[in-house]
């Protein structure tokens, strides 16, 4: 299974409309944003494929949004954090601004963690953990998302123009 991550889109929707076609183009099955939407309408753009959400230090004032919007694109809303399966993979997802989100995601063990906040894209490993950031589309130097095969552990940073 080929899983699309990215994160900190902020109010880029076309910026995001692209990556996500990017994405698409490349053979992913499934996305996951990071958090950092701060426009709702982002939501349905992601939900091109299905799609698993966190929320981000800069989504406070949109949460009863992004909820609602989520729910009616069949999105799934894993509020500040949360752990999802796919392909056999427990994959734990977060912003990555609260320690104690991080903290209590970190200790249930996950194959992955997925994170956003810093804007820079990063992938290492912690034990038997891979912990990927996908980067960002708003304010970075390089806008990036990421692929990542469930299967074979391969990741792909791929540049957003």
């Amino acid at each position: 299974m080929l899983l699309g991550i990215l994160s900190d889109t902020h109010d880029q929707r076309e910026r995001t409309r692209r990556a996500v076609e990017l994405l698409v183009e490349r053979g992913a099955q499934s996305l996951v944003h990071c958090g950092d939407f701060v426009d709702p309408m982002i939501v349905p753009i992601c939900a091109a494929l299905p799609l698993y959400f966190v929320f981000g230090n800069n989504d406070a004032d949109v949460v009863p949004l992004l909820r609602e919007t989520g729910r009616l694109t069949g999105a799934v809303c894993l509020e500040w954090g949360g752990l999802v399966e796919l392909a056999g993979k427990r994959i734990a997802v977060t912003h990555g601004h609260m320690r104690t989100d991080v903290r209590q995601l970190s200790q249930s063990s996950p194959d992955y963690f997925l994170s956003g906040h810093s804007h820079f894209a990063l992938d290492h490993r912690e034990g038997a953990c891979r912990w990927i950031n996908p980067g960002a589309l708003h304010r970075a130097d390089e806008y990036t998302v990421a692929l990542l095969n469930l299967q074979t552990d391969e990741l792909a940073f791929l540049k957003v123009t």
